[in-house]
């Protein structure tokens, strides 16, 4: 009797390079308990990152207590995503957080007492810490204490795979780190010369240039290098999209919250085999796969970026490159996780972040709402989605429900070919009918004697080129084929 496991084809079998990544970055685990950071944070000039017992604090200054407990339940995602283990988390409901400490005085005693009582060696605030304020904590907490931004900034660092996605990364971090360096001791004095030195003289002259100073500057020169990278690796971009648009193909983004399933939905739409991880900022990477409609037409598909509340604008302006793909697009797949209890939260989120770079590249394409992961939640939570949102796909992209529904929207939605020809092309032109089959639209074939009779929309240049092979007295341009509404650019 034949064995079932051998009976399975070859492709099935073979890994995809998503398996490989996340095999990669499952083997890469940061070890609890193996920390060798000083005890005392004020002696470290320069500190790595290394999160291993947190305990997270966020302060309520509006909205409800569901979302701030969402908001802090969303810090230790960030925070398991990073690598480390939280042991416990509080809020303080406060008007505004306080401008020395972010928590009020009584807060910083009781968070302290907990710290020291759960054994954690850093405190994660949900927000973003000015310097001061970082600094005050830490002399009174004596532990190693980070904010939201630089929490994110690390998962980034750790998941980014690109050449120009690490750019993009060591951007953001040098943006956050310039205004947050500091340092202590000798090391850190004024070198000048003569009487100013204590009589020191010769041997006590230097450049004027304190140890800060001069790492600042290399900062500086060092963001400027990585500026320049960057905008070199988006020409290259530009040029391969510019060519997609001399092709007449048509581009889809794949945009929304952070592990709302955006790369599973990519997969799914496609077969891209891309790296799929219960994870949070799992995609960093833009990917493009090609696909194309039911009637024949090509478009390309880009998983992007996830967005999250509170983006750092450290990130937003260090991947603006990658982001203007989203303005690039014809359409837009906003994908929402149907699991989640506040979707709406996600929503605006990310409208919010495509209206900061829709600021600088113009109006935004149309939007089209998927709702996914309809597997993971009940049926009331379906109800409320349906009313909140009329007009959206709901989907499973890892059970295939709906998928089928998607991409026929996205064929709806997809811009049109403008120009209506009726062509004879001789079979010797074999190569010019598979074009006008994979850029246009077809919408009569009959194959003749004397060659391939097509009446088919296409793109102006495509139209160019055919225009030789066009039946006198066919229609030139079709009126009523106009792009679809809201597509127009």
């Amino acid at each position: 009797m034949t064995d079932p496991v051998l009976s399975v084809p070859d492709e099935e079998l073979r890994p995809t390079q998503g398996d490989y990544e996340l095999e990669e970055r499952s083997s890469l685990r940061r070890v609890a308990g193996l920390s060798t950071e000083l005890s005392d944070v004020t002696e470290v000039e320069y500190r790595q990152l290394r999160l291993e017992r947190v305990v997270l604090v966020g302060v309520w200054t509006e909205g409800t207590a569901e979302q701030a407990r969402n908001s802090l339940t969303e810090l230790a995602r960030l925070a398991e995503t990073a690598g480390s283990q939280v042991l416990d988390g509080l809020i303080q409901r406060r008007s505004r957080p306080d401008p020395a400490t972010y928590i009020g005085a009584g807060k910083v005693d009781e968070l302290r007492e907990i710290v020291h009582a759960a054994g954690a060696d850093t405190v994660i605030v949900d927000g973003e810490l000015s310097p001061g304020q970082l600094r005050q904590l830490e002399e009174k907490l004596k532990v190693k204490v980070i904010d939201r931004t630089a929490l994110i900034l690390d998962i980034f660092a750790q998941h980014a795979r690109s050449k120009e996605g690490k750019a993009q990364v060591e951007l953001a971090q040098l943006s956050y780190l310039l205004p947050r360096l500091r340092g202590w001791g000798e090391a850190l004095s004024r070198q000048v010369g003569g009487r100013a030195a204590g009589g020191v003289g010769i041997g006590g002259r230097g450049p004027g240039e304190t140890k800060i100073e001069l790492d600042r500057r290399r900062i500086r020169n060092r963001m400027a290098k990585l500026r320049r990278e960057i905008a070199d690796m988006k020409r290259k971009r530009v040029t391969k999209r510019s060519a997609r648009r001399r092709n007449e193909v048509p581009s889809v983004a794949i945009v929304g919250y952070t592990n709302a399933g955006k790369s599973s939905l990519l997969n799914a739409l496609t077969g891209a085999g891309v790296l799929v991880e219960n994870a949070l900022f799992a995609t960093l990477d833009p990917t493009t796969r090609r696909t194309s409609t039911a009637d024949g037409r090509t478009y390309t598909l880009t998983d992007t970026v996830g967005f999250v509340r509170h983006l750092p604008h450290q990130l937003v302006e260090a991947f603006r490159s990658t982001l203007e793909e989203t303005a690039e697009a014809d359409l837009l797949v906003h994908v929402v996780d149907a699991s989640d209890p506040l979707p709406e939260d996600q929503i605006a989120a990310v409208r919010k972040v495509l209206v900061e770079v829709g600021e600088e590249y113009g109006a935004m394409p149309h939007e089209l709402l998927v709702v996914n992961k309809i597997d993971a939640a009940n049926e009331l939570q379906l109800a409320r989605l349906r009313h909140l949102l009329p007009d959206a796909v709901f989907c499973s992209a890892r059970t295939g429900e709906g998928v089928d529904v998607l991409r026929e929207r996205i064929a709806e939605l997809l811009p049109k070919p403008e120009v209506e020809l009726d062509l004879l092309v001789p079979y010797a032109q074999g190569s010019l009918v598979a074009r006008v089959h994979a850029e246009g639209e077809v919408l009569a074939e009959e194959h003749t004697p004397e060659g391939t009779r097509l009446r088919a929309r296409v793109g102006p240049e495509l139209a160019t080129a055919a225009l030789p092979y066009a039946v006198a007295g066919g229609p030139e341009r079709a009126a009523a084929s106009e792009p679809s509404e809201g597509l127009a650019r």
